[in-house]
């Protein structure tokens, strides 16, 4: 599988490490009033769709960036990358 890295073009799969849901960008406010339940839906309760799915990778053996790859888990097909720092910030998360 090749992941097109944004600044970095085409690379193979084997460089990077798969880190999961990209939705863990999306942390739990630590005080908010029911954090423990926050914390534990966003540690243990996790989907695992078939088909387009948005991924964190981690570029271990390049620029160490982290990027949301947006996969179909049925075919492979990568049909987005983005920079993980991009979608944080879109996000409102600039923390």
């Amino acid at each position: 599988m090749i992941i097109d890295h944004p600044l970095l073009g085409p690379r193979d799969v084997s460089e990077f490490v798969y880190l999961g849901d990209a939705s863990l960008i999306n942390r739990p406010d630590s005080q908010n009033e029911n954090a423990a339940k926050h914390f534990y839906e966003y540690l243990y309760l996790r989907e695992n769709p078939a088909g387009e799915h948005r991924e964190l990778w981690y570029h271990e053996h390049g620029d160490r960036s982290w990027l949301v790859v947006t996969r179909d888990t049925l075919t492979h097909k990568i049909t987005r990358v983005e920079l993980a720092r991009d979608t944080a910030l879109a996000a409102g998360r600039n923390k």
